[in-house]
């Protein structure tokens, strides 16, 4: 039977699977095939912890899409998609990490009993799920096959959300307020900081109320001091000083619906130059909000931010903000449009982002950031409700 506890309607789904189909005949293809586990979840409601393996969806234009994966994974699609049980295919687990055999002979089977072995087939080749060995054996079993790039099909038509995903957004707000909120009120000079992300993974479990969290996509990370100039450091077991700042990047997450969230605390009294950083960054924050409207570019938003920080002298260039929703590990960025100069995406109500212009400098580093939502007219919308500033703690 279809999994009788899906995240969204039998008809939230049938919307998501036209846009689909319709962005597939824009580009010709016949058939589609993905592996990325977000989008697997976004189109059929997958969920579960088997992207290590070879898995994937095949979608057609004339009948229900298929999951396709390792047996036993099976036996969770059944529970999570929305399809029958007869739409979800598997292959025996002697073909997991073996030498003389592959998967994807398995799925070549599959095309080939429904007719789409000589068709057009995108395939997602710019993917962290999708390997090189895995597009060679394809094309070996089905040589009469066209592929097609369809890198990021799938990932475009997630970009504006529906009115049912922004409540799940707003349900991971709640919980990424409470991670920062925790951070604030534990470190202090001499904590550990794995004892710290124990805490920060103890709140974003529990959740808020009866909003349960989830794992996020990408671990907390929080470098201090002269560490704080390399943006993707995560923690040890050295302890919190007196006199440094420590930016945490986290994220409360809902549903697989994520909300990044990141502030800076400074143990003490903070030095001019990062005040006056705080305060560059801070008008640049709000000059890219003002900018965040339906019918701007994305680029808009960037510029924006950008000159507010050059008339302080700071230079940053490069990107400043991501799309954001529903994701798995490694990353929770929906890897379509760019917060940019030279990004020229128009903006849309219900397009969500991680606005995210941090400094990181020769040796320290700087993050107040925004996840935002691109509201019907004015200003965008952020979707956390806590103070715009560096967090100061004596």
């Amino acid at each position: 039977m279809p999994a009788s506890q899906l995240p969204f309607s039998p008809q939230e789904y049938a919307d998501r699977l036209t846009k689909v189909r319709n962005a597939m005949v824009a580009r010709g293809i016949d058939l589609l095939f993905i592996e990325d586990p977000s989008n697997m979840a976004w189109l059929t409601g997958y969920d579960g912890w088997s992207f290590y393996v070879h898995q994937g969806v095949l979608v057609f234009l004339d009948e229900e899409p298929m999951w396709w994966g390792r047996a036993q994974d099976a036996n969770g699609a059944v529970r999570t998609v929305y399809m029958p049980d007869e739409r979800v295919m598997s292959y025996p687990d002697h073909y997991v990490q073996a030498s003389t055999i592959h998967p994807m002979e398995m799925l070549a089977a599959i095309v080939r009993a429904h007719g789409y072995d000589a068709r057009r087939i995108g395939v997602e080749m710019e993917n962290y799920y999708f390997t090189a060995k895995a597009f060679m054996v394809l094309q070996h079993e089905l040589p009469d096959a066209r592929f097609v790039d369809a890198t990021g099909l799938v990932n475009w038509e997630r970009a504006v959300k529906s009115d049912a995903e922004i409540v799940f957004m707003r349900r991971a707000a709640r919980i990424s307020e409470k991670i920062v909120d925790g951070i604030f009120e534990r470190v202090e000079p001499g904590m550990k900081k794995n004892e710290l992300v124990a805490e920060i993974y103890g709140d974003a479990i529990r959740g808020v109320d009866d909003d349960w969290g989830e794992y996020p996509a990408i671990v907390p990370l929080l470098p201090s001091g002269s560490d704080a100039a390399a943006p993707h450091l995560t923690w040890d077991g050295r302890r919190f000083e007196q006199g440094q700042a420590t930016f945490f990047e986290i994220a409360g997450c809902y549903r697989r619906y994520h909300v990044p969230f990141c502030r800076t605390v400074f143990l003490g009294q903070p030095p001019d130059f990062m005040l006056e950083a705080e305060k560059a960054l801070c008008e640049g924050l709000e000059a890219g909000l003002e900018a965040a409207r339906p019918g701007n570019r994305a680029g808009d938003v960037a510029e924006a931010l950008y000159g507010a920080l050059e008339r302080a002298g700071i230079r940053r260039d490069g990107r400043c903000g991501y799309p954001i929703g529903i994701s798995y590990p490694p990353d929770w960025g929906e890897r379509t449009i760019s917060l940019r100069k030279e990004d020229d995406t128009e903006l849309q109500a219900g397009m969500t982002f991680h606005f995210m212009p941090g400094l990181w400098m020769s040796d320290w580093g700087l993050e107040i950031t925004e996840s935002i939502l691109i509201r019907d007219s004015g200003p965008a919308e952020c979707l956390c409700k806590r103070p715009r500033k560096l967090l100061v703690k004596d």
